[in-house]
């Protein structure tokens, strides 16, 4: 039985649904974010410069280095009188997001958590998490990607040899955009505190007036997946790229499970003459997703798709370029849990410089920093290989249909 909070808050957010609704607008600023030690400096210094409102959303953050410098950025930025605003997923924020929710409002900050769980209380919907990266500073700059607050990791998880930071993307935006982003955020803030009757909500939001556009600047979409009016527009974006391509598809995605739709406008396009190249997880972080994708390599490798494997570390980016203008970068994975369940934010950016930077970024990858997957390697599995990957690819999809059901806030 759904709960009368998440009725209350799916017909809230019915009604703003325009508020977000994607919509190309001109005169935006776009620069690309690289990587964490590019992204977490930039986002530091936003939140040192706020005079009026920080408004952050992540899934995780985590009780390290980085963690502790954003918390200890968003306390300065509430004292001296800031509007600080910070939603964390509760299964990804896990114990220390619910110790920052009751630390911080000491110091003037708010704190919301996402979902909360409990351990006496399992739901369902576990997978049905806020897994945006978002943060917009004074309605003026906005941060967007695949970045969590946490800090890179120092080993292989399995075989505990060193390793680099992890291959990751953001960006930082100015422009109308960032009104887009805002009003997003300000829409779910108060979804969730409508969803909690332990809190009351503050007035419904408004939508947030649009910063001038840029001369000069790009064309620029916000893409949002959630469970009410835009269940399958970030999906869409990309099928709608891949099927007007021409010349070249370059995807870069940590996890890799796509459906029919999305694996055959792949295929479609590698047999008109689209070169499709897809940089995937190499190094195994989570076994079950890992085993399960490469269920399908199959398929894509027979179609002439190239599929190279990101070893330096692990593989975080969401990111892809399509033929000279269409690009995107976001939180989204190209798997059911980003694609059916989850909250997630994209940008899709049309500009020739733009795309250029980040297919370099992706390509520098492949080169330096990636293996590539032969059709012939592959078909020389073991059979317990094989039995192997189709045993996880069932055991997710099955599980897909099952958590996909119903709504959340």
């Amino acid at each position: 039985m759904r709960s009368p909070s998440g009725a209350i808050a799916r017909r809230i957010a019915g009604s703003l649904g325009p508020l977000i609704r994607p919509h190309f607008t001109e005169g935006n600023r776009v620069r690309l974010l690289a990587s964490a030690q590019q992204y977490f400096p930039a986002l530091l210094a936003a939140i040192a410069a706020a005079r009026r409102l920080v408004h952050l959303e992540t899934y995780i953050f985590a009780d390290d280095r980085i963690g502790q410098s954003v918390a200890q950025a968003l306390v300065g930025a509430a004292r001296r009188g800031v509007e600080v605003r910070v939603l964390i997923d509760g299964f990804g924020g896990g114990d220390f997001a619910r110790q920052l929710a009751a630390r911080l409002p000491e110091d003037g900050a708010k704190v919301r958590i996402y979902g909360p769980q409990h351990w006496w209380r399992p739901r369902r919907r576990l997978l049905r998490r806020m897994h945006r990266k978002l943060a917009v500073i004074d309605d003026r700059v906005a941060y967007l990607g695949g970045i969590n607050v946490n800090d890179e990791p120092q080993r292989d998880e399995f075989t505990g040899e060193p390793i680099g930071p992890r291959f990751d993307v953001a960006v930082e935006c100015e422009g109308p955009i960032v009104a887009a982003i805002a009003s997003a955020m300000r829409r779910l803030w108060w979804a969730v505190a409508v969803a909690n009757w332990s809190q009351m909500p503050e007035p419904a939001p408004r939508r947030v007036r649009a910063p001038q556009p840029i001369r000069g600047g790009m064309r620029a979409a916000l893409v949002l997946r959630d469970n009410l009016r835009h269940r399958h527009s970030i999906e869409r974006s990309y099928l709608s790229s891949f099927r007007a391509a021409r010349r070249q598809i370059l995807v870069a995605s940590a996890y890799f499970l796509p459906g029919r739709r999305f694996r055959g406008a792949l295929v479609s396009a590698a047999r008109r003459g689209v070169r499709v190249r897809l940089l995937l997880q190499g190094r195994v972080e989570y076994r079950l997703q890992h085993y399960a994708q490469r269920a399908l390599y199959g398929q894509l490798l027979a179609a002439g798709i190239e599929i190279y494997e990101y070893q330096s570390s692990y593989l975080h980016a969401k990111v892809a370029a399509v033929d000279d203008e269409w690009a995107t970068v976001g939180s989204s994975n190209i798997d059911p849990l980003s694609l059916l369940l989850a909250r997630e934010a994209n940008m899709v950016v049309r500009d020739r410089v733009f795309n250029e930077q980040l297919r370099v970024l992706i390509e520098s990858a492949i080169v330096s920093d990636s293996h590539p997957l032969r059709t012939s390697d592959y078909e020389r599995r073991s059979w317990a290989s094989r039995v192997t990957h189709w045993i996880a690819y069932g055991i997710v999809r099955a599980a897909t249909v099952v958590l996909a059901r119903g709504n959340n806030y």
